[in-house]
């Protein structure tokens, strides 16, 4: 029942009132209390119908809850009605909070002494959104398994306060977090297993000890120092910043062994990747988005296969604005002969943005002529974000997603490259799919 109606229905029912009391489950928001985007705080029955939520929230005796939502974005009064709101949430036997407070440059501060004082023992799972979290005291939070701080004016010190009693802790996601320069995952964080940094914008340096992380998001527009402990059992890696693949290859295949699964995007590759004899001996799933300058050579990507005597999956995205690399049909030398290799595991290979670069069919051709377990080849000469193509599906509406002039015309040179130097030595038991701009929507003058 959207809250409004909940409140009405209060107000004139007192068996309603008794029995929204006892539930355990609350979330206020624009859509439970029946507001539609329209509405702005200046607007009256806004604030008349916050004020109504307001008394029955006073009625309600807190006893019970186990899960409050509070997602309140543009009220001039929300700190006032917050911190009574959370004064009456926050006691014994709560297990989830979100509060999502404000966009505004004021931050929400959160009133970190209620969970010393009421949830300390059972809250499960903490999510605070645009907040000032400044702990005074030491917060026991034992219990706690799920932690999400989302653009929240906190300092590295002031988390790890927080980290160093949440031996329970499973899941941690710091994102937007502008103070925290430095941010240290103890070993006592046993039970670990998802980490999460996003784009905090002032952070120099992870260090991570816990034993147990899995999966580990990073997520930046600048490269931070990454260390990682010895024991480390990650398996899944996700870096997203600037010089990510040629970090990756040089720096992590020495502390992060265990390593199954890989994902790189970076959108501002200076060097070239770098041939490396150390190995990640059981990745076995590689993708690959990057956006590189004409001078990045893709071949030198064949440091991972190299370095990856497991690897089964190859995906690799080609940024479109980074399509200004030497065509093959324009450098007058030939193809060049690769080291031979043998990548005896690679099964299945995907190349997206595939342009005429050159050393992009030489990568290809060594592919093929390397990995003799390969079954399945897909080369796609769109930028890979389409849902369909309306002229192969017979749709009377496209849905292709649109393209320049200057990709459709690099898309339809992909396809003859690949058409004149790839298709021809692709081996008959390889699976071989083709994928090329709309033929009916995607039509230029050349």
């Amino acid at each position: 029942m959207p809250m409004r109606d909940a409140a009405r229905a209060a107000c004139v029912s007192r068996t309603f009132m008794c029995s929204w009391r006892l539930h355990t489950s609350l979330t206020f928001s624009r859509k439970t209390l029946g507001m539609d985007d329209n509405v702005c705080e200046m607007d009256g029955k806004a604030k008349d119908l916050t004020g109504k939520v307001d008394k029955i929230w006073i009625e309600h005796p807190g006893i019970g809850v186990k899960k409050v939502k509070i997602k309140f974005y543009d009220y001039r009064t929300r700190a006032y009605y917050l911190d009574r709101w959370l004064q009456i949430a926050v006691t014994p036997g709560i297990e989830e909070l979100t509060v999502i407070p404000s966009v505004s440059k004021q931050k929400f501060n959160f009133p970190c002494s209620l969970l010393s004082e009421g949830g300390e023992n059972s809250i499960r799972c903490l999510n605070l959104y645009q907040c000032v979290f400044c702990p005074t005291v030491r917060l026991g939070l034992r219990s706690l398994t799920q932690l999400e701080l989302f653009d929240v004016r906190i300092t590295g010190n002031e988390l790890a306060c927080l980290l160093d009693n949440s031996v329970a802790l499973q899941h941690l996601a710091v994102m937007y977090c502008s103070k925290i320069i430095r941010l240290k995952i103890p070993s006592l964080l046993q039970r670990l297993i998802t980490l999460e940094v996003s784009n905090c914008k002032r952070l120099q340096a992870i260090e991570i000890e816990a034993q147990c992380l899995s999966n580990f998001r990073f997520i930046s527009d600048h490269l931070a120092h990454l260390s990682f402990g010895e024991a480390l059992q990650l398996k899944t890696l996700v870096m997203q910043c600037r010089g990510a693949l040629c970090y990756a290859r040089a720096n992590l295949p020495s502390s992060l062994s265990n390593l199954e699964t890989l994902s790189i995007c970076s959108h501002c590759e200076m060097v070239t990747t770098p041939m490396i004899g150390s190995k990640f001996s059981f990745l076995k799933h590689l993708t690959v988005v990057l956006a590189a300058p004409p001078a990045y050579d893709y071949c030198s990507l064949i440091s991972f296969f190299d370095a990856s005597p497991s690897l089964e999956t190859f995906i690799l995205n080609v940024v479109w604005n980074s399509m200004r690399h030497p065509s093959i049909f324009t450098d007058p030398s030939g193809t060049r002969q690769m080291p031979e290799h043998r990548h005896d595991k690679l099964k299945s290979v995907t190349i997206t943005g595939f342009s005429s670069a050159k050393c992009l069919a030489e990568l290809t051709c060594h592919i093929l002529e390397s990995a003799k377990s390969l079954e399945y080849l897909t080369l796609d000469t769109t930028d890979g974000n389409r849902v369909f193509m309306c002229s192969v599906n017979g749709s009377d509406k496209c849905y292709c997603s649109p393209m320049g002039r200057d990709a459709i015309v690099e898309a339809r040179r992909g396809l003859l490259a690949i058409r004149t130097y790839i298709e021809g030595i692709v081996p008959s038991k390889v699976k071989f799919t083709l994928v090329e701009p709309c033929s009916r929507c995607h039509v230029v003058e050349l």
